[in-house]
């Protein structure tokens, strides 16, 4: 807290508090800020996720592929004008590869191929171009970087269940919690963690997850979290709504990517 008030305060009389930092934050985050991001497109994301965070006025991104077959049953998975109907709502849409592939282990051109895809389905129902993506499986390598960077993405996110500190950690790997329904502690405890220039970004899939129970969020879970979030007025932002604070193009040219630190849940 002391920290955000301090570079608050600085900024407010003219001054520079650092001039690396000056650089990356555009003007201080605001405590209990959190980034909530979907991943995988389950059709809860649109029946269920969506009106939600609507209600509440929060922002979210959603990461978006195709499960080969399963894509076409919209039991399961969204179809694309639904998350056209996301992108309509004000939420970002973003790229999750076409067939959650396993970016890490694949050769330029196949990452290209993956991600190329998504970008021309947006495209061709003129939603925004996606900037933000996600590694599936937290699969990555330097590789996928270099193709991000080529491609002009600006956010791209991992796993790590720890805090996003924008002074230290590179645009292309920021940190996330992943939620399911064995580790509902876990997530409250993180939330405490938004707070002296930190975001807490968590990692959501289906609310329900039919097809992929290891990873799902209740309905009723959710609404703990959601009502959590609203009662204490935290800030819930998407990944883009972050560059009202952050430079992530500044925040590239002067942090490395480090792949010591926890990148996978």
């Amino acid at each position: 807290m002391r920290e955000v008030f301090l570079v608050s305060l600085l900024f407010s009389l003219g001054f520079s508090p650092g001039l690396g930092q000056a650089q990356i934050l555009k003007k201080p985050i605001p405590d209990k800020t959190v980034v909530l991001t979907f991943d995988d497109a389950p059709a809860s994301h649109y029946a269920h996720v969506a009106p939600l965070l609507r209600e509440r006025g929060f922002g979210a991104t959603f990461f978006v592929c195709e499960f080969p077959p399963n894509h076409a049953d919209s039991s399961k998975y969204m179809n694309w004008r639904q998350m056209q109907a996301l992108d309509r709502m004000g939420f970002e849409v973003a790229n999750h590869t076409h067939t959650h592939a396993p970016v890490g282990k694949l050769l330029k051109d196949e990452i290209l191929n993956q991600i190329e895809y998504i970008e021309g389905k947006m495209d061709s129902l003129d939603m925004g171009s996606p900037v933000s993506f996600a590694y599936p499986g937290y699969s990555m390598s330097e590789t996928v970087l270099d193709v991000l960077e080529e491609k002009e993405y600006r956010i791209a996110r991992a796993g790590g269940s720890r805090v996003y500190d924008p002074l230290n950690d590179h645009p292309y790997l920021l940190p996330s919690w992943a939620t399911d329904d064995t580790n509902e502690q876990v997530i409250f405890d993180a939330l405490t963690k938004a707070k002296d220039g930190k975001v807490v970004i968590l990692t959501l899939h289906g609310v329900p997850d039919l097809e992929h129970p290891w990873v799902n969020t209740s309905p009723e879970l959710f609404g703990r979290y959601l009502d959590y979030l609203s009662e204490n007025e935290f800030v819930v932002l998407s990944l883009l709504d972050l560059e009202e604070f952050i430079d992530f193009e500044e925040a590239a040219r002067q942090l490395s990517p480090d792949f010591s630190k926890p990148l996978k849940n």
